[in-house]
């Protein structure tokens, strides 16, 4: 496995060994003695998995106490998938990044504890699947709109489509003073 860091201190993007032949390809998605090699010392407790159709925006989530570090991978399609730094102390804080994960490349995405998450669909379905580090818990769920202009992503240029509870999310504005600190 190879790591490299983005321009936002934290997320990590990693890259499995990919062993393929005539028959189709393996590769190890997790192994925890590997990720903290590689910096990740987190204890991950549950696995989701999401499906989404081309244009789906799921975003930009978060827990706040005590937060819930992700790892990313997409098991079929191809997403557009985004942090934002909403670290208070952090010189990048309120700055996203992207990232282009895809069933071809097996490209993983560690979003760290002080990110708000999100991804978009590129391909005509997608399957992602990730690792958290603490239980779902609605009371602690929180989240900003995704198309926020005082963040200003990019998003790929698709017609959109969302969730009720993601299109009524708040904007920058009303949730700045309200993050943790962590």
């Amino acid at each position: 496995m190879m790591a490299e860091t983005g321009r936002l201190q934290g997320p990590v993007l990693i890259q499995a060994e990919v062993h393929a032949d005539s028959r189709g390809f393996f590769l190890e998605t997790y192994r925890s003695v590997r990720y903290r090699e590689l910096g990740i010392d987190v204890e991950f407790v549950q696995d989701n998995h999401s499906r989404s159709t081309r244009g789906t925006v799921r975003a930009l989530h978060f827990q706040s106490s005590p937060g819930q570090a992700k790892l990313v991978r997409v098991a079929r399609g191809a997403i557009f998938d985004v942090v934002v730094d909403i670290r208070r102390s952090s010189p990048t804080f309120g700055q996203w990044e992207s990232f282009s994960l895809d069933d071809e490349s097996h490209r993983q995405l560690y979003v760290p504890i002080g990110f708000a998450h999100g991804f978009c669909a590129t391909s005509e379905v997608a399957d992602v699947v990730y690792k958290v580090a603490s239980y779902y818990d609605p009371e602690t769920e929180r989240g900003i709109a995704w198309d926020d202009p005082t963040i200003g992503i990019a998003w790929p240029d698709l017609p959109h489509s969302t969730s009720d509870r993601d299109s009524g999310l708040p904007a920058w504005r009303d949730v700045v003073d309200r993050l943790p600190d962590w």
